[in-house]
């Protein structure tokens, strides 16, 4: 098993390409060890000490390593964990886990019935363009909410913490909304 990886715009966070799937619908992102207790994967990379968050796509492993720390010395940790638990074809999740149900947080802005051609606007450009890019840097991003010409929207992956990540939303995707959906006044994280 050959595992490429890649690096994100996130200096902090590699992608690491597992050559078949690792979820075959959705996202799932973990943030902090407690997170992690419901896979089996993302509980032995928080392991290393070094990692202070895990993201699984679609066909990758987003792998963010903590301040302080080097890729050179937590690349190979992270290799060999990915490598054992792929090979042996292990679960991704824990059995009965619900590991792959996301829920929204409870300040999910809710959008307003009137919107509704807006809204759907929105969320077609957020499928067929903006996530497809921020896959590609090892990141997801999650629509939450439109109201009043702001479009509430939350990073994960790579792209949670990124340095640039207030610049691709304000520059990137606020402009490629803005063009295509005036409604649209400005793009905020959530």
């Amino acid at each position: 098993m050959l595992i490429e990886t890649e690096k994100t715009p996130n200096p902090s966070t590699l992608k690491f390409l597992m050559g078949q799937t690792v979820m075959a619908d959705g996202t799932r992102d973990f943030a902090s060890p407690e997170d992690a207790d419901i896979s089996p994967l993302a509980e032995a990379l928080f392991t290393l000490g070094d990692v202070t968050g895990v993201f699984f796509g679609s066909d990758f492993v987003s792998v963010t390593a903590g301040p302080g720390s080097e890729w050179s010395d937590v690349k190979p940790q992270v290799l060999s964990i990915l490598l054992d638990h792929f090979s042996a074809g292990l679960p991704l999740f824990k059995p009965g886990s619900a590991g792959e149900i996301q829920i929204p947080p409870e300040e999910e802005v809710h959008d307003d019935p009137e919107d509704a051609e807006i809204v759907s606007q929105i969320k077609e450009l957020i499928e067929t363009r903006v996530r497809p890019a921020v896959a590609n840097d090892g990141g997801d991003i999650i629509y939450r909410g439109f109201n009043r010409g702001i479009v509430f929207l939350k990073m994960q992956g790579a792209c949670a913490g990124c340095p640039s990540s207030t610049a691709t939303l304000k520059h990137g995707i606020e402009s490629l909304l803005k063009h295509y959906v005036p409604e649209v006044v400005e793009v905020r994280a959530a």
